[in-house]
């Protein structure tokens, strides 16, 4: 039987920061905002948040490759990390009204992904 790592059970915290991260997308990009005509890449936010939000993006990222080792997490960590790229890249290239949407399937998708290996580790423990 394979060892659950316990970095495993960081991912609460991580579902609670995409939750954060759908709200704020939602925010800055939501329908009401594109109906006044608000461009939100000329919206700068403050640098203490800009900072946290990209700490705990990174923090996701090396969290997921860190889950990659061991054999009862690496699919779902594999999925998550597979996704975020995916829709990197969607976003990149899609029209600004599109972005929340995209946004808002990725985010479904990590944090379903993220729920469903918490379920996997517990089961394996």
């Amino acid at each position: 039987m394979a060892s659950v790592p316990a970095s495993v059970f960081l991912a609460p915290f991580f579902l609670l920061f995409e939750a954060l991260q759908l709200g704020a997308a939602e925010k800055k990009l939501g329908k009401e905002q594109i109906k006044a005509g608000v461009i939100p890449r000329d919206q700068t936010p403050i640098e203490a948040v800009a900072v946290l939000w990209a700490i705990g993006i990174i923090a996701e990222g090396i969290w997921a490759l860190t889950l990659l080792t061991n054999e009862v997490t690496r699919a779902h960590a594999g999925c998550v990390l597979l996704v975020t790229l995916f829709s990197f890249s969607t976003r990149y290239s899609c029209r600004l009204k599109w972005v929340l949407v995209v946004l808002t399937i990725e985010g479904a998708c990590r944090m379903g992904l993220m729920v469903s290996m918490l379920g996997s580790a517990w089961r394996a423990l």
